[in-house]
């Protein structure tokens, strides 16, 4: 895949983190969606209590979907360079591990759980902050970054 106005190719940490930003962003544009987002006028901004499930399954929020859409959006801008990519996919997937940590201590019905998140938000987020940490990780390795940014 070639990037935009240079001709040269992605790298595949760039392509990895480019289709994990798309996928962001199609999650928090779903989520707005009424239909696919099941409750959805029971959505509220922040909060335990928003009766609005993705998929019928992921408990979601107004704040939770424009995460997503910012995650989204974050993961295709640092798509752009190799070491972006690599950040975006470690580092966003170490923040979705703390997030699953966080999921599985706080209690759902308190109002610690601002987020919001169910068990199956919980375990979701577990699988894409390890695969999101092991592609950042094996995709890089053994790659030398250059100067210009490049493997």
């Amino acid at each position: 895949m070639n990037t935009p106005h240079t001709g040269t190719a992605r790298s595949a940490v760039q392509v990895a983190a480019l289709i994990v930003g798309v996928v962001f962003l199609l999650a928090g544009v779903l989520g707005f969606i009424p239909g696919i987002t099941t409750g959805y006028r029971a959505m509220v901004f922040i909060g335990h209590h928003s009766g609005a499930m993705l998929l019928g399954i992921f408990q979601v929020s107004i704040l939770h979907n424009i995460v997503h859409l910012i995650y989204g959006i974050t993961g295709i801008v640092l798509s752009r360079t190799w070491s972006g990519a690599r950040y975006f996919l470690i580092g966003g997937g170490a923040i979705y591990l703390l997030l699953w940590l966080y999921g599985l201590f706080v209690d759902q019905a308190s109002a610690a759980n601002f987020v919001p998140v169910n068990t199956a938000d919980n375990w979701l987020h577990f699988v894409l902050g390890l695969g999101m940490v092991v592609l950042g990780l094996a995709l890089a390795r053994g790659t030398v970054k250059s100067g210009t940014d490049t493997p």
